[in-house]
Order: structure tokens, then sequence, then C-alpha cells
């Protein structure tokens, strides 16, 4: 939360929307804390700034009220509880002081006073200024603070005049200053610092009167004299010999919104003659060049060019040098000759704005003018280079994102004061605009009839929206589809024939893409680089979208072209998804996601067969990158168009693109019987186990089509290590998965790794031996982040924290839980969520806060209602919500919610999960001083999940219990009844009706 008292006194949620904090006692109140800080003030120094030296009777009881509802007002606007403390030492606003205003003021008037650099003083002293919306405090509190800040904001005032003067901005500063002047009219300084700005604009004789005025004021009022520095510039004005120079520099409508590119081109122009901006139209490249040129000390002339078609004479007319003298007989003088003889000693930075349509000409008058003239410096705006030796470029691009909302945000409470647009739809909004300034301000001009919302959700159609600007603005300024035509009539006609064509692209392209699909010569595609029309970054060519939708707009289709050229690039990439190159494989794919998306949604419609290869191929890419959600309404549009029978030789294609639907009603089983042969696919087996459609008979078949290739072995060992585990064959499931991690390591393919070491590291956490278990797991957690699997990251941080919180560290476990809910929160996975929430609940009950326990647990159970993924973890919640219940003495609740876990389990046939709900009813009679049949279930658990679990507190607990009761020997027997009962029969015993357990 931030804190304002520079102004009317406001407390501010981190969106920027103000609190409500009640009447002016209040706010008072809180100003006085904000002024503190992180300090403690005493109650007498508080009641002294609310009542100043006579509070009324009963002042003390009444800051108390006031603390009270100053705490309810900040709570109910979102504030943590305990952001007003009191101890004996008095009340704190327990806040960073970097999250008041008037504090970040200080810093950064501090930070100015210790800078030499005027320039650098000048920046920090205007965002400090920034910070004022009016008088310290609104007179709610403390007067004799109010004007201590007062002081400091005119001192500050004063200081960043001073560093602007010296940075040559004579003229910016007089409108400021005579305000400044009028507001204080005996302060010497700021009429000083007027004289000097006159002096330096060039009005002398103004700044002379100036002198005069006070001076007078000075005698009349005071009866004193004016200062020695005022006296001085007066003196300057008087002796000086020539006039200021010529600075002929636009001024600015509205405030320039700071870009990295403005410091480099600062620094450029301090060393280079020739600096160009280049990049596409809308980026700003005149904002830009004005900013520089403003801070530029020296004589400056800016040329417009954008309506010029004579460059030499277009500079003679800004530099108001004549091409003859009026009384001098004979022809004009060349115009390039006669600039050359004007500027041959005049140092000078010369601004040549808009040179793309004119770039030759404007090349050739920069070479001739910078081989004479040596005090010449040029900066130059082009969509394209002029092409000289020895120029510096600097692109100009788009806005990072948070200068681009900034610009929108000013632009919007330019034309719409008083509603701050919603900030969600700023981001989309310059987003789809690609952080282009002049698209940016184009739709904050539409929130004078729309909202923001309504702009972004009209951005389809961004030519029409933004087609209303500034009526004296240049014509290819004043809409969105003037500043692309601008560029678009530049091109030659096989620049606009590849432009046109490479508008398919969605997400830009490597070279050997562009030459594929759009079938130009490479050297055309330079030109379009070279013109601003396209981005050339991270060896990937690419268009901003706004170009690119005018181009769409304009060019052939070649949308069969590019699906044809992404299929093969998917299918090239889907067996290197396998293997050691995997993630060379993964980052190839997702730097071509928009296209490849793209391609499906077009092949979708347009060329079914293409589309479910494409499906087919990105399967397992879906699967590792976690984006399977994207994938449902294409496979739905795609088996409509092919019907309910695959095409000839797609049958596997065909069931991955059931699997990936959202709803069919295809029936699957008879083209699964029709495979034949090793697939070609073998994670279909995994996405199958995964899919609601799944049934035993089909998942058999699809098993023993598993290839012989070592990928498809290691994957077989994975499934028989399950199908052991869950019939309770411990020392088989291990067998299994040590081979199946020894062949992917082999393979070097990480998924499989990560998946094998989880299960080993479950069973070495059984045992006991903790060592191994944190091994196997962080080496899991490694492999899952290198993938950038971060939904599966979050799983295994789960499952490394339940291994730890039975080993007794609750620190380390909280730490992993709380890890892996901010991974899933950010992934969108409510399963992983609901276990890590599930984990912190386990937390919670160890440590006897069974209050909370069952608030983490009733949190856990709402996310886990996936009936296919959430299986396992509703078996964890309901078992741990279970011993809750217990603890808390509601047997039959904790029955019910046992018996829940149970049913998941055998439904699932997961005799693992099976054993830790039957612990739980072992828990719940032996509560009920049921002693033997509580020993038989804990016998019946470790029977159904093949081996005893090391360190379970609860289990252990239940155990020292029931041996205390019935005796050591009694309770041997009973446990070892239960260990060897069949899986059926026992379950029959812990009160369930019969399942189907499977072996």
């Amino acid at each position: 939360m931030l804190f304002a008292i520079l102004g009317p006194v406001e407390a501010r949620r981190p969106d920027g929307t103000p609190v409500a904090l009640g009447g002016p006692q209040l706010r008072g109140l809180l100003a006085l804390l904000a002024l503190d800080a992180g300090r403690f003030v005493s109650a007498e120094r508080l009641i002294d700034g609310l009542h100043g030296e006579y509070p009324p009777e009963g002042a003390a009881e009444a800051l108390q009220s006031q603390v009270s509802r100053l705490r309810r007002r900040l709570r109910d606007g979102g504030a943590p509880d305990g952001l007003v403390e009191f101890t004996a030492a008095g009340y704190r606003l327990a806040v960073d002081p970097q999250d008041v205003d008037v504090h970040r003021f200080e810093r950064l008037t501090a930070q100015a006073r210790e800078t030499p650099d005027p320039a650098a003083k000048f920046e920090l002293l205007t965002e400090a200024l920034a910070l004022w919306r009016g008088p310290a405090l609104d007179g709610l509190a403390d007067p004799p603070r109010a004007a201590r800040l007062a002081e400091l904001r005119l001192a500050a005032t004063e200081d960043r005049v001073e560093a602007g003067l010296a940075l040559g901005h004579h003229e910016r500063l007089v409108a400021e200053l005579r305000e400044l002047a009028a507001e204080h009219p005996l302060r010497e300084r700021i009429t000083t610092q007027l004289v000097r700005a006159l002096h330096g604009s060039g009005r002398s004789a103004e700044a002379l009167a100036v002198f005069a005025g006070i001076r007078e004021r000075l005698a009349d009022e005071l009866g004193a004299d004016p200062s020695p520095e005022l006296v001085a510039a007066h003196t300057a004005v008087l002796r000086a010999a020539a006039p200021a120079p010529a600075r002929r520099v636009p001024v600015p409508l509205t405030a320039f919104v700071g870009r990295a590119e403005l410091d480099r081109l600062t620094a450029a122009l301090g060393g280079a003659r020739l600096v160009t901006l280049t990049g596409p139209g809308g980026a700003g490249k005149t904002r830009l060049a004005v900013e520089a040129a403003a801070r530029a000390v020296g004589e400056v002339c800016f040329v417009e060019l954008a309506t010029a078609t004579d460059v030499p004479r277009a500079v003679l007319a800004a530099l108001g040098l004549r091409e003859q003298g009026v009384l001098t007989p004979g022809a004009a003088a060349d115009p390039a000759d006669r600039l050359a003889a004007g500027l041959a000693d005049r140092p000078l930075l010369l601004v040549l704005d808009n040179c793309e349509h004119v770039v030759a000409a404007a090349a050739r008058l920069v070479r001739r003018l910078l081989g004479e003239c040596a005090g010449l410096r040029v900066l130059a705006t082009s969509r394209e280079a002029l092409g000289l030796t020895g120029e510096t470029l600097i692109p100009v691009g788009a806005l990072p994102a948070d200068a681009a909302e900034r610009l929108f945000t000013a632009r919007a409470a330019a034309v719409a004061p008083g509603e701050a647009p919603a900030p969600g739809a700023v981001t989309r909004i310059c987003a789809a605009l690609d952080g282009l300034p002049l698209a940016i301000e184009l739709a904050a001009a539409r929130l004078r009839s729309l909202s923001a919302d309504d702009v972004a959700g009209r951005l389809g159609d961004r030519f029409g929206l933004l087609s209303r600007g500034d009526r004296t603005a240049e014509p290819r300024h004043r809409t969105l589809r003037g500043v692309v035509e601008w560029s678009w009539d530049l091109l030659d006609p096989g620049e606009r024939l590849l432009a046109g064509r490479f508008a398919v692209f969605a997400g830009g392209a490597r070279p050997a893409a562009v030459e594929r699909v759009c079938e130009v010569p490479d050297a055309v595609l330079t030109g379009l680089v070279e013109k601003s029309f396209v981005e050339f970054t991270g060896g990937r060519y690419r268009m901003l979208e706004t170009i690119r939708a005018f181009c769409a707009e304009q060019g052939e289709d070649r949308r069969a072209a590019h699906a044809r050229y992404f299929l093969d690039f998917a299918s090239a990439r889907e067996p290197k998804l396998r293997g050691a190159g995997q993630l060379n494989a993964l980052a190839e794919l997702t730097a071509e996601h928009a296209d490849l998306q793209a391609a499906l949604h077009w092949s979708a419609t347009e060329d079914p067969e293409t589309a479910l290869r494409l499906i087919a191929a990105l399967s397992w890419y879906w699967w590792l990158r976690g984006l399977r959600s994207e994938v449902p309404p294409i496979a739905d549009t795609v088996l409509a168009a092919l019907g309910p029978e695959p095409p000839p030789g797609l049958a596997e294609e065909y069931v991955l693109g059931v699997l990936q639907a959202s709803d069919t009603d295809v029936e699957i089983e008879p083209i699964l019987r029709r495979l034949d042969g090793p697939l070609r696919y073998p994670y279909l087996f995994l996405l199958w186990a995964f899919s609601p459609r799944a049934k035993a008979k089909e998942g058999e078949r699809l098993a023993a089509l598993i290839g012989p290739d070592a990928w498809s072995r290691a994957f077989a060992r994975i499934g028989d290590g399950l199908g052991a585990q869950y019939g309770g064959r411990i020392a088989e499931a291990e067998a299994h998965f040590a081979a199946s991690l020894e062949a992917f390591r082999a393979l070097g393919d990480r998924w499989g790794a990560a998946s094998a070491l989880d299960k080993l590291a479950e069973f070495a956490d059984w045992r006991g031996d903790h060592a191994r278990f944190r091994e196997l797991m962080d080496e899991s957690v490694r492999l899952a982040g290198e993938l950038g699997a971060t939904e599966d990251a979050a799983d295994l941080l789960c499952r490394r924290a339940d291994g730890i919180l039975r080993q007794g560290d609750a620190e380390a476990a909280k730490a992993d839980y709380e890890a892996a809910a901010e991974q899933a929160r950010a992934a969108g996975t409510p399963v992983t969520l609901a276990r890590a929430r599930g984990g912190l609940g386990e937390i919670a009950r160890r440590a006897g806060d069974l209050a909370a326990a069952r608030r983490w647990y009733t949190a856990a159970l709402r996310l886990a209602a996936d009936p296919v993924t959430g299986g396992e973890t509703r078996i964890r919640i309901h078992v741990g919500f279970g011993w809750t219940a217990v603890a808390e003495g509601r047997l039959a609740e904790a029955t019910d919610l046992h018996q829940e876990a149970l049913a998941t389990a055998l439904e699932h046939t997961n005799l693992p999960g099976a054993a830790q709900a039957i612990e739980g009813l072992a828990g719940v009679l032996a509560a009920r001083e049921e002693a033997e049949r509580a020993a038989f279930l804990l016998g019946v658990a470790e029977g159904l999940r093949g081996a005893p679990v090391t360190g379970d507190a609860d289990v252990a607990g239940v155990a020292g219990h029931v041996r205390a009761r019935i005796g050591a020997d009694a309770y041997r027997k009973a446990f070892e009844r239960g260990r060897e009962t069949p899986p059926e029969q026992a379950v029959e015993e812990a009160g369930q009706r019969r399942f189907a357990l499977g072996s």
C-alpha cells in the first residue's frame, strides 16, 4: 500500500485506487504517522500535531478511537493487519518509508544534491517534484512541518531550474519562472534565474525590465539592495556583446515519457558527427530527436522534411539564410553552396527530421556539409539509414511495457480526467499496439467516448478505431492507417510483394522459413529491414503487429504454404523431444509457438488432414510444456471436419486428435483395435491413460504396441513399475523404475529420468533412507526445471516436501509447499495447488493448529475436483482431514473422510492410496479403543502397499497406543493376520463394499 501526503492525504492500493479514509481527523492522523513512517511517534506528539497547543479534554482517549478507526479503514481497503502498531513508545505506521511520497521526495532531492551531472540532477528533481499534488498535508496537521515541506519543495524547484539553465533550457524555463516569481516576488534566487533564462533566450530587454522591477520592490518594501547574485546576472546582460545562440527547436505540448534510447542518443551526440534514429512510423523518432535537441548545449536548428521536396532549400529556410542578398546583384547561389558557406565556422546541431522520402538527397547534402563544416553535427530521423561512412545508427523500436503503459495513462488523464483506465485493459491495448507511441496516443484519445476495455476489445479493427488524431498533425500522423501507408508507399514493388507474403507469420520467422514460405530473394528482405518494415533480432525477422495487419490486407494468401512448412518443422523435431536433444527441440518449437498455432487454426477448417498430422506431431510438445488446454477447440474442429473415421494411414494421428478433443461422440475403441505394429507416437499410451475415455482393455492393447526402440522400452518400464506399485509389488516396481532411469539417462531424456527418480525417491522415503530420498528428489526437481515444466516441478516440490515433513523438518517442508503453490498458481494447475495447500494443512495439523489445518484442507478439496487428475491428491487430503477429525474427537466425520479416500483409491486401482486410507481408519478404531481391529487394519495397509513406511508419525502413534493397550504379542498376531489377508477380503473387512482390485 502506498501513502501520499504531498497534497491531499491519501492511501492507495498497489493498483493506484484510493482507500476511503474518512474525515480530516483520520487523514491528519495518517499524515502524522506517515511523516515518521517506520518509526514510533508518541501519543503526545500526535495530539499536538492534531490539536496544537490547546488539545481538547479527553484527547488521549479520542486518539485511541481514531487509531482504531484508521486501522479499520486501512484493513477494509486491503491493507494487512498490524499496519498501525502500538507499544509503550507510541504508534508506528509499519511500512517502508519509500512507500510514502514525502520520503521518496527527500531521497530523490538528496541524490540530486550529490550528483555533479546537470542532466541527471534535472531528471531527479523533475521526478521528485512530480510527487507533489498540492500543498503538503493539505492543511490537516502539523503546520510547522507543512511549512518546512513547502520550503523544501521551493528549494528543489530552484535547484531544478538551476540544472535546467546549465543544460541550456532557457526558453523552456521562462514561463515556469514567471509564475514562481509572481508567487514569491521577493525571493531573489528565483528572480535571478528568470533574468538569466530571459537573457539566454535572446530576450535581454525583458531580463533588464525584470531586474528593474525587483530592485524597485526591494527598495520600497524592505529598504534593501539586490543581492550580489542578482546584480551579477544583471551585469552579464548589460555586458553581453552577442545574442544567445539560436535554438530553433519545437516545444512539445505534452510531457516526455522517458525511454532508454535518449541516454544512448545523448552519449552518441557527444562523440559522433552524424547520428541517425531509425525505426518504423509512429515509433517516436521525432519526439526523441526533439528531446535530445532541447538538451543539447549550443546552437540547434530543427528542420522538418516531411513535406519537403528540396532538402537544401528546406534547411536554408529553417536556418534563416538567404540564397543572395537583397542589394547584391547577380544570380542566386546554389543552396548547397550557400549552406556550406554559412555553416563553415558555425558550431551547430542540425536536426533533419523525416528523411525517408528524400533519403538520397539528404544523404548527399549531409555528406557535403560534414566534409566542409568542422563545427557541424547532424541528427537525422528516418525509416532507413542515410548510408554514409561514420554514421551512428540508433534503432527506435517499441516502448517497453511499463513505459508504454505510463504513456497511455498520461495521455488518458489529459483526455478523460477523473477516472483512471482499467490497468488490465491498458496492458492489453499497449501489447496489441506493439508499444508504438503514436498508436498508443491515438488509442488514448478514444477514451473521450469509449472505456479502455471497449478500446481493447475493438483493436481487431485497429485501423478503423484509431482513425482520429491531431487535426494539426501531418496527414500521415493523424491516423494509424496513414502512418503505415506512408511507409508502404515508399517500398518498391518487390518489397511490397514480400511484405504482403511475410504477414502470414504470426510470431516472426527465421530465414529458412521466409525463404520457403514467401519465395522471394533474400536481398528484398534486407531492403524491408533497412526501411524499418521488418525487424531482425536474435536471428529472427519480425513485423510489428500493426504493420502485419496492414500488410495482410494488401498481400496474397500464403497460409497453405505456411501450414505445410510448419507441419514439416514440427514433424522433424517430434522425435528429438525424446532424447538428448530434448531441450533444443523444445526451445525451437517454443520459438515458433505462435505460428504453429496459426497453422493449426487455418488448417483445422481448410486442410483437416494437415491439422491432424500437426496435432500428432505436437502432442508430446504440449505435454512437456503443459499447454494441453490450448488444443481441444482445434481438435474439435478437425474431428468435426473429418467425421467418425480416420483418413487412410492416419489412425494413430486420429486417436491422438480424439484424446486432445474436449468432447466427441467418436467410438475410439474400434480404431484402437485396428492399430497394428509399434506405435509411431509411443506417448499415445500415456495420453490414453490420462483420458476420461480410457478403458483397461484398450490400455492393454496400446501397451502391447509400444515399440522396441530404446525410448519406448524405457517408457514401458515406467508403466510396468506403476502397475507393480499399485498392485503392492514394491520390489518389482523398484526394479522397473531403476531400469527405466538407467535407460532414460543413457538417452539424455529429462522427462523420463525425472519420472523414474520421483518413484525411486518415494520408495527410499518409505524405507527411511533420507539421504537417498533427498538426492533423488533434488535431481528430479532439477530436471523438471530444465524442461521448463513448471507444473511438474511444482508437483515434485510437493512430493519432496512430503518426505521432508516425515523427516521432521517442518520449516523446509513449508518452504517447498509454498514454492509449489506459487508455481502452481502461475502455471494455472489447480490440482497441484490443492496438493500444496493440503501439505500446508499437514504442517498445521502436526503443529497442533487444527483450525488452520481444517481451513487448508477445505480450500484444497475445492481445487482437487478433477476426476482424472485429482484422484491421488483427493486421497491425501481426505486422509489428512480424517486425522484432523480424529484429533478433534469427530470420529464419525473421520470415518467418512477415510472411507471417501479409500473409495477414490480403489476407483483408481491405487493400492498405496488405499493403504493410507486404511491406516486412517485404524486411527479411528484406536480412538474408539478397538485396539485389536486397529492392529489388524495396520497390517492390511502394509500388505496392500507391499512395504512398511518408516517415519509416519500418525501410524507410529496408533501402533504404540495399540501395543500398550493389548500387548506386543496380541498386536503382532493381529497385524500379521491383516498383512496376509487377500486384498479384496482386506478391503471388505475394512468396512467397504467389494471392489475389483486387479492384480
